[in-house]
């Protein structure tokens, strides 16, 4: 399984990245409005941080300054995937820049047969979002279970990206379940090598070598 940080925050990613367990960034609005700096410019930055994809999001919402954004964004650098909401206009857009050779991410997808429009229009990542499905009180791993029982049936070579993602018990179940990529907030991403018996041996392990008093260097 992949796994991309959802984030815009640079630090957090140059960390991610120099500790070898990052795949790609996904971005959005919200997340670029945070960090307080024009988007082209962060998207630029992050872009040379990480050679995965990363996705960047356009904010229109027709079909037609749609695609003029996601053509802009390609544009920042060669790592760019182009994000654009499941909607009518946004799976028109998607067939769009496929063509062109583009990678899309189709994001805010809540159901199976959002899905399988998305991979029908050519999608590079669909990105189900398992955490707010859970909020509402349904069952976001579901969506994570169809969406790749029916892409495997047809062979669609669309990447399942998990979003949402609010705890490592989603990374485990996405992953049991065949997910291709995770995206999650950085914190989530530490917590996924914790565990409170890894710190007690550890500390047990030290405590036993100090007694003896040697040094390996």
């Amino acid at each position: 399984m992949k796994f991309f940080v959802d984030t815009a925050d640079v630090s957090d990613i140059r960390a991610l990245a120099d500790s070898g367990l990052l795949d790609g960034v996904t971005t959005n609005p919200s997340l670029i409005a945070k960090s307080g700096r024009k988007m082209a410019e962060v998207i630029a930055e992050i872009c040379a941080l990480t050679p995965g994809p990363v996705s960047a999001e356009v904010t229109a919402t027709d079909a037609e300054t749609m695609l003029r954004e996601g053509q802009y964004l390609r544009g920042i650098a060669a790592n760019v995937a182009v994000k654009v909401p499941l909607t009518e206009a946004g799976l028109k857009v998607c067939r769009a820049l496929a063509n062109d050779g583009t990678k899309v991410n189709v994001t805010l997808c809540f159901s199976a047969v959002q899905a399988l429009l998305a991979a029908k229009a050519g999608a590079a990542f669909i990105s189900p979002f398992v955490g707010r499905l859970d909020d509402i009180g349904q069952d976001g791993m579901q969506l994570i279970a169809d969406t790749v029982h029916i892409y495997r049936n047809y062979g669609f070579a669309t990447e399942v990206l998990v979003a949402s993602v609010r705890h490592p018990v989603h990374v485990l179940q996405a992953a049991k379940l065949g997910a291709h990529v995770a995206t999650m907030p950085p914190a989530t991403i530490r917590a996924l090598y914790k565990h409170p018996l890894t710190d007690r041996g550890l500390e047990a392990f030290l405590a036993d070598w100090k007694k003896t008093g040697q040094s390996i260097l």
